[in-house]
């Protein structure tokens, strides 16, 4: 059964490279085209019955804005996505859309063309497969990288958030005992806590640690610094001297 079809993909030699392999399957493709701000006039202009739409993206905001368009102005041209293999929300931005399938990028062209075929019957066109991947994908979903500045952030107090910021800025015991008023014999216990709970054995350790993971940027965000001095007693226990400490 002959189709009339669009393909519009984000590279435009795969474009008419699959606009090519379907001539020769018999269908009549009508354009062969890039995405670009004026893809969805093209398709609603040339009202195809079936639009095969690339993308590399399908989880990008706005990369189906096209297809919500396309199904605006032309609701029965079935619009199936090409694309990579989906997360669940790429699968469901897609369908959100309007769209009626999804394929992906590397299947063969006579996938393609059963999915074409049901898409302009009015059915769902999406593999098996895809749906239980993204169902796996929603019921166990894969574990986050694990945020380092966040988990660091959580072992130290405010205070010591605040010892850690003025040792990046290259503070000694002095200096941060005088920007804290507390007595430099607490404000070395503090940077020895600081050392021990960031494992590290100097300041300058300290130092790019924090700056690595971000600690320092995410507590200023949280508000997770705050100014020294209340409460804080000058007679705290005194520490030995830490590492680099000069």
């Amino acid at each position: 059964m002959v189709v009339r079809l669009m393909v519009v993909d984000d590279h435009r030699l795969l474009a008419e490279a699959l606009a090519s392999a379907l001539k020769l399957r018999g269908h009549r493709v009508l354009a062969a085209a890039a995405p670009s701000a004026g893809a969805a006039d093209l398709v609603v202009s040339r009202a195809p019955e079936v639009c095969l739409l690339g993308t590399a993206t399908p989880a990008a905001p706005g990369v189906f804005d096209p297809v919500v368009r396309i199904k605006k102005e032309r609701p029965g041209i079935a619009v199936v996505v090409l694309g990579p293999v989906p997360s669940p929300r790429g699968i469901a931005a897609a369908f959100a859309a309007g769209a009626s399938g999804y394929v992906r990028n590397d299947e063969r062209i006579e996938g393609v063309e059963r999915a074409m075929m049901k898409a302009r019957a009015g059915e769902s066109a999406i593999a098996p497969q895809l749906l239980q991947q993204a169902f796996e994908e929603l019921l166990h979903p894969a574990a986050q990288p694990d945020d380092e500045g966040a988990r660091l952030l959580q072992l130290l107090t405010p205070r010591e958030v605040e010892v850690l910021m003025r040792v990046a800025d290259g503070e000694d015991t002095r200096l941060i005992a005088a920007g804290m008023e507390i007595a430099p014999s607490t404000a070395r216990t503090h940077v020895q806590r600081v050392l021990m709970k960031l494992e590290v054995g100097s300041r300058l350790e300290a130092a790019a640690l924090a700056a690595r993971t971000g600690l320092l940027e995410r507590a200023a965000r949280g508000g997770g610094v705050r100014a020294g001095g209340a409460g804080e007693s000058r007679g705290a226990e005194p520490g030995g001297p830490e590492p680099g400490d000069g």
